[in-house]
């Protein structure tokens, strides 16, 4: 981990009131959705307002029926761009720590709790902002779908906000939970840091920290999917 470097379409008028968006097929991504696979994502979200500066909105990716479901905050720059999610430097470092522990990505569905890239210009860059409550909230109606549709029995919160989205709970704080498995509607919640912590932590010892708990999070979120 120490030589690791840190690195809009319109609505259409047969849009269900309550979701102002509809599921439709979306670019999977192709090292790790194969064939007879069976992403749910979205189309045509406008629930809150970040739809109006994202290229586009940004489903989950896996099989249809996976045990592991993998909850991130929300699209970064690359995955707005690739219409996928953990396509960019996060992801890479996603993979490495899946298969550290020993979990293929083939069997884990991936998600965001926010689905489109919320953004402020720094220079000619996109800069990552935090997703505000209310939009973490408007978009929970496409997570309780994914999960719904998928079924996991485990779900890993990377980060904050995902922990948040999951518990459903504004109050909940991942420092107190890291390396806990919890319990949410029959489910089991494994809350860890988000892959880009463990990629821009200011200094190398948290980065190391970050990752290592990454890793246990998903070697225990493998052992309780596989009970």
């Amino acid at each position: 981990m120490s030589s690791r470097k840190s690195t809009a379409s319109s609505a259409s008028a047969d849009v269900p009131d309550e979701a102002r968006g509809r599921p439709a097929p979306t670019a999977q991504h192709p090292a790790d959705v194969e064939p007879g696979q069976h992403p749910v994502t979205l189309d045509d979200c406008r629930r809150c307002a970040l739809w109006s500066r994202a290229t586009q909105a940004v489903g989950g990716v896996g099989p249809k029926h996976a045990p592991i479901m993998m909850v991130g905050e929300q699209p970064g720059d690359k995955e707005d761009q690739q219409g996928a999610p953990f396509v960019g430097p996060a992801g890479q470092l996603l993979d490495d720590a899946l298969k550290e522990a020993g979990v293929s990505r083939r069997d884990v569905y991936v998600t965001n709790a926010v689905k489109h890239f919320k953004w402020e210009p720094r220079g000619k860059r996109r800069m990552h902002k935090t997703p505000a409550q209310r939009e973490i909230d408007a978009c929970h109606y496409w997570l309780e779908r994914e999960l719904a549709s998928v079924g996991p029995r485990v779900i890993v919160a990377l980060g904050a906000t995902a922990l948040k989205a999951i518990l459903e709970d504004r109050a909940a704080k991942l420092q107190a939970v890291v390396g806990k498995v919890l319990t949410h509607g029959g489910r089991h919640v494994v809350p860890t840091y988000h892959p880009s912590f463990a990629l821009r932590a200011p200094d190398e010892a948290t980065r190391e920290r970050a990752y290592a708990a990454i890793v246990a999070a998903l070697r225990d979120a493998g052992k309780l999917a596989s009970r």
